[in-house]
């Protein structure tokens, strides 16, 4: 874990750790419980996030001794605390004082008390409420050299149409339109007689809606929660050292709200990582954890993931054994600084009495300690090792949530699901260990910033920036080589149809545009020179726009009439680079032969392993490289190394064949 002042600097401790509630316990029992996680490995504990009634049982009346107790107890085994604002549970003291504080939700009514995030997210007397006890936690916690971090809020995720969040959405669109000539024009309001004369009568949309007033809410929904949590860290600023850092703990690909937003006031990202039913498909999960390394383009936190179980799924089957730790150095293959188990012991009672934890209610081990055990004594042993290395990424990914909200709102295929096709491409890039960066459109501000990938890929950027286009277009003139798919290029940031053909500004780049897109009621041939396969689901019909340098690598089959042999897949050079448009959506096999290509042709060498083997890179700012090779399976499996290495768990020399037990995990470095 990294400070975010380098002038503060201290040394790097790779955070191993678990979610713990005193407040459950009687006090006599802390001194047990602490033990046990000093004799885990553990390093940070997280507290008191849902622990308002805890804290201000009453209005204005602060109890902090506890959680001073529990923090300078746990200091005293050598664990570092994280405490949370614990503002996700507004207490019943609160609400009865203030019942409009609860949200309301789509079919306008009244949110019940006693679950979590059951408050409008824009109540002036909730913000009273939260800004009071932020202001009494920072002040008396901030100095305390214990707490190392701070997490606002949990898991933020609910909506409130209560008519209070409809007046201030109406006012954020009189800032951001300026006037309703403008909006009615944007979001062409004369079709279905949708013309608005004043701000009073724009509704909140429940369920579809305009596809710019959609649009434009999700962008208030994100700026409702921004707003709300910047509220807390400004307050928290005033009192927290430089080298203590705030992070908020989101849900991998929620798409409630766009998380590059709330990002840019946080010092460092982290997510809750949950299995649900079945196992970990780590080509899945490692997306969503380069997806979460994307939202501060650093090393993040996993501040929650499963010990074992979880409550909520169809099937709640606990993990393999083994398999939680292959879990753990996946995240850090991928970039995590620390991982926090939740939770350390079963409560009596509440929602989650059947969650997987590292103690049982009685307060004894379960079998999943051990293994938690072993690997935080690996973490312990090469903490320094990690300390400032980030994964080695030689390709990128772009990844837009306000395309994906759009296409999630006219899907035109019931199958069409951008976060699938997102993935689809993921998986066929990911599955030839190369590593992969995820980019938000808005990170991309400069060409200069792309030029260290040699591929990127763009999954049906369906909103494109208008200054994009010029980036794009300069690192594929340097040499770079980029991927563009279907359902690109479609519309304006107002969520309207562009005047011009698929893919809009896109087109002279791809040398393309579009005829016409289908949603595909069965499976299209698609032939190419190199493989031969089918488009699922959606088919552009593509027209080359005449230049000699775009060609034609793939085309349809016999199908529906109007693709027959018509092009499916083309490649244009532009300078020293390639811009491949791929308007068919390809089987699992045909995609991976496609995405050969694409590497191949940018000298690529991907790094061959067995099936179910993953091999990543973290890389030092002194340049030297830290390989760990993950097996994810159940059986054993053998690598080739190209020249001599050191395994720093095994403690040993590996030669030309490096075997990896069922779940097994290398943590390799070259020989000097």
């Amino acid at each position: 874990m990294r400070d975010r002042d380098s002038s503060n600097k201290k040394s790097f401790l790779f955070l191993f750790g678990t979610a713990y509630y005193p407040e459950h316990w009687p006090e006599e029992r802390w001194k047990e419980d602490i033990y046990l996680m000093s004799q885990a490995g553990l390093t940070a504990a997280r507290m008191g996030e849902f622990a308002w009634s805890s804290l201000e049982p009453e209005a204005g009346r602060f109890c902090f001794d506890w959680l001073d107790r529990a923090v300078e107890l746990l200091a005293a085994n050598g664990i570092s605390s994280i405490l949370g604002t614990p503002t996700a549970a507004p207490p019943a003291w609160l609400v009865q004082t203030y019942p409009r504080i609860l949200a309301i939700d789509e079919n306008n009514r009244q949110v019940q008390f006693g679950n979590r995030c059951h408050y409008c997210v824009n109540s002036p007397e909730f913000h009273e409420a939260v800004c009071r006890l932020v202001e009494a936690l920072a002040e008396h916690f901030g100095p305390n050299p214990n707490v190392i971090g701070w997490q606002i809020d949990n898991e933020f995720n609910r909506v409130c149409y209560c008519d209070r969040c409809r007046e201030q959405f109406q006012r954020y669109l009189a800032e951001n339109f300026g006037s309703l000539d403008v909006l009615n024009e944007k979001w062409s309001t004369r079709y279905w007689s949708q013309t608005y004369s004043a701000w009073v009568q724009i509704p909140i949309p429940a369920r579809s809606h305009n596809p710019g007033l959609m649009l434009e809410f999700k962008r208030f929904v994100t700026h409702s929660y921004r707003a709300f949590q910047k509220m807390q860290i400004d307050i928290l600023r005033r009192y927290i050292p430089p080298a203590v850092w705030i992070t908020h703990n989101f849900m991998g690909w929620y798409d409630g709200y766009d998380p590059y937003q709330l990002s840019e006031d946080l010092d460092i990202a982290a997510w809750d990582w949950y299995v649900g039913s079945g196992h970990n498909d780590y080509l899945l999960s490692g997306a969503v954890h380069d997806l979460t390394r994307s939202f501060k383009q650093k090393n993040f936190i996993v501040i929650e993931t499963q010990p074992g179980c979880v409550n909520w799924a169809g099937v709640n089957n606990s993990l393999n054994k083994g398999e939680a730790r292959a879990m753990a150095w996946h995240a850090v293959a991928h970039g995590a600084d620390g991982i926090l188990y939740w939770q350390w012991r079963s409560a009596y009672g509440g929602q989650e009495q059947y969650h997987g934890t590292l103690v049982d209610q009685s307060g004894q081990m379960r079998p999943f300690f051990d293994e938690v055990q072993r690997t935080g004594q690996e973490f312990r042993e090469i903490s320094n090792v990690l300390e400032g290395s980030v994964p080695k990424a030689r390709i990128a990914m772009v990844y837009d949530p306000e395309s994906r909200w759009s296409i999630g709102w006219q899907r035109h295929h019931q199958d069409f699901d951008y976060l699938k096709f997102f993935n689809h491409y993921y998986v066929s890039l990911a599955e030839n260990n190369l590593g992969i960066d995820i980019l938000s459109v808005n990170s991309v501000v400069s060409s200069s910033l792309l030029s260290k990938y040699k591929v990127i890929v763009i999954p049906a950027l369906l909103i494109v920036p208008e200054e994009f286009e010029s980036h794009l277009r300069d690192y594929v003139k340097r040499g770079g080589h980029l991927v563009l798919t279907l359902r690109t290029g479609m519309k304006d940031r107002y969520n309207a149809l562009l005047p011009a053909r698929q893919p809009g500004r896109l087109a002279k780049l791809a040398g393309v545009e579009v005829e016409e897109y289908y949603a595909l009621d069965m499976p299209v041939p698609v032939r190419g020179n190199r493989f031969e396969g089918s488009s699922e689901v959606w088919a552009e019909l593509l027209k080359l726009l005449g230049d000699s340098s775009t060609q034609i690598i793939a085309c349809y089959g016999k199908s529906n009439g109007w693709l027959d042999d018509q092009p499916a897949i083309t490649v244009n050079s532009i300078g020293k680079g390639l811009v491949y448009f791929n308007g068919a959506y390809l089987d699992s096999v045909s995609q991976g032969r496609f995405i050969e290509r694409v590497i191949k042709n940018a000298n690529l060498k991907p790094i061959a392993a067995p099936a179910g083997v993953e091999i990543a890179v973290r890389v030092k700012p002194d340049g030297k490289e830290i390989t760990i090779a993950i097996n994810h399976t159940q059986e054993t499996k053998v690598l080739s190394c190209s020249r001599p290495v050191f395994d720093l768990l095994a403690k040993k020399q590996v030669g030309e064949k490096l075997e990896l037990t069922p779940y097994g995990i290398a943590v390799l470095t070259r020989l000097e």
